[in-house]
């Protein structure tokens, strides 16, 4: 008689396929431990968060100002 290669052994742990194996070790992956942020690092994310808008007050200004610049042109001139 030939040897069936795909029944499960005494254990029953075979898996042809894997999957149970992997889906372990997914699972009983430890997350990584999260440290807190240091102050640096906090100062870098603020800094990189005003990036935008800085540039964004810069350019209502230079507008603010380009339009000022026009109506007194058209009213004086």
């Amino acid at each position: 008689m030939a040897a069936n290669h795909n029944s499960q052994g005494p254990e029953g742990n075979y898996d042809p396929a894997g999957s149970t194996q992997m889906f372990r070790a997914f699972v009983e992956e430890a997350a990584p431990a999260r440290q807190a942020p240091t102050r640096r690092q906090l100062r870098e994310e603020q800094q990189q968060a005003a990036g935008p808008r800085k540039g964004l007050w810069l350019g209502l200004a230079v507008a603010a100002v380009v339009v000022i610049g026009a109506a007194a042109w058209l009213f004086l001139g």
